[in-house]
C-alpha cells in the first residue's frame, strides 16, 4: 500500500531535497510547509529552529530507499523520518501514485 513520510529539514534546504528524492522515484509527491517552529532536546539543552516540514509520499516498500536517500542528503546528523502507513486512500490516487515510483531501480538494456 503507501505511506506518508514526515521528514523536518531547514527551509532553505526543503525544495533541493524534494527534488532530489523525487529525482530518485522514491516517492511521487512532496509537500513542502514552511515556517515550522521546531523545539527539541539537543545535546542536553532545548533547542529551536525554523524549520520546512516535508510531508512525501511513497509506496510502502519504498521506505526503506527513501529513508537512505533522505539520510544521505539532509544537513542534519540525525535526520527526522517518521513513516505513517496509509491505512484508506483513494483507489485513483494510489494507482497515480504506484505508477509514477513503479520501476525504481530498474533500468532498460536495449
Amino acid at each position: 500500500m503507501a505511506s506518508v513520510v514526515l521528514v523536518t529539514i531547514p527551509e532553505d534546504k526543503a525544495e533541493g531535497l524534494a527534488r532530489k528524492i523525487l529525482g530518485e522515484k522514491v516517492c511521487a509527491c512532496v509537500n513542502i510547509l514552511k515556517g515550522v517552529k521546531s523545539l527539541f532536546w539537543w545535546e542536553g539543552k532545548i533547542s529551536e529552529a525554523k524549520e520546512a516540514l516535508l510531508i512525501i509520499k511513497t509506496k510502502d516498500s519504498l521506505v526503506p530507499r527513501l529513508q537512505v536517500a533522505v539520510k544521505e542528503n539532509h544537513p542534519h546528523a540525525v535526520p527526522e523520518i517518521i513513516a505513517i502507513h496509509i491505512d484508506s486512500i483513494n483507489k485513483e490516487y494510489l494507482r497515480w501514485l504506484s505508477q509514477e515510483v513503479d520501476g525504481y531501480g530498474f533500468t532498460s538494456k536495449t
